[in-house]
């Protein structure tokens, strides 16, 4: 277990690994200390065998992440005279969508500019009641190019509303058009509900699992045609696997199937 002092914390048990943002004092905003640590964890999360799915969470302050340090931000731009992104090698995360196994975004806050970037990159999500939604980047001087597979997720009036304005929107309105997976009415029922979530993923087989969450994903960009031969392509070797054999045996033993995730 990392100790408290960094702003990550970094847990494993059970074939789940927690990954919370750890700075409480700063609304879990994301400094470059910060970024570089999610970006290790998300280059090297798919090769633990001891992990099967991934809950993000942020430490219990309000906010589940207030998106990029904008005071350090201010502060680079003082003293080096460069913008903050051009000291970050991956600024919109893009190597968290690369990540095959499945992540539950545990939002227990308010998720506003990052914090709803790292949101639309997980694959589920567990929002807290009352809290609010924003992408602020335009009243910062900013800009949001992450939220474009928002189009595939939201429909385009309310992304537009989100992107223009700025302005929040309660969760409850994302929930009911789907967007959210489940609402708590607190924070601990949030963390209690993504868990029992990972549980239910972890008990399935690993390979159909990503194969699964690979496919969908593939497909976004392919279309359908296209996405219906690569979604074949990603199972084949879920198929041939021996945990394809393991399956219909424990069926048939009316046993809990033993998954060695080939």
């Amino acid at each position: 277990m990392a100790a408290e002092k960094d702003v990550l914390i970094y847990e494993k048990k059970d074939y789940i690994a927690t990954v919370m943002l750890n700075r409480p004092e700063s609304r879990n905003a994301l400094s470059l200390e910060l970024i570089n640590r999610l970006h290790q964890v998300w280059n090297t999360v798919d090769d633990d065998p001891e992990v099967r799915v991934i809950i993000l969470t942020g430490a219990p302050c309000g906010t589940f992440s207030a998106g990029m340090d904008l005071k350090e931000a201010a502060r680079i731009r003082k003293e080096e005279g460069v913008d903050v992104l051009s000291k970050i090698k991956d600024p919109f995360h893009d190597c968290m969508r690369e990540v095959k196994k499945p992540i539950i975004a545990a939002m227990n806050g308010d998720l506003p500019a990052g914090g709803m970037m790292l949101s639309l990159n997980s694959d589920l999500r567990v929002g807290l009641r009352g809290t609010r939604v924003a992408i602020t980047e335009t009243q910062r001087g900013r800009g949001s190019p992450w939220a474009v597979p928002l189009l595939w997720q939201l429909p385009q009036s309310i992304i537009m509303d989100l992107v223009l304005t700025g302005d929040w929107m309660p969760i409850e309105r994302l929930y009911d058009i789907g967007w959210v997976n489940y609402l708590e009415d607190t924070a601990e029922a949030v963390q209690a509900r993504a868990r029992r979530l990972a549980e239910r993923i972890r008990d399935n087989a690993p390979l159909s699992v990503m194969a699964g969450k690979g496919s969908l994903i593939k497909a976004l960009s392919l279309g359908c045609e296209a996405g219906l031969v690569e979604a074949k392509r990603l199972y084949k070797h879920v198929y041939a696997s021996e945990d394809a054999i393991e399956g219909p045996r424990a069926f048939a033993e009316k046993r809990k199937p033993v998954w060695k995730g080939r």
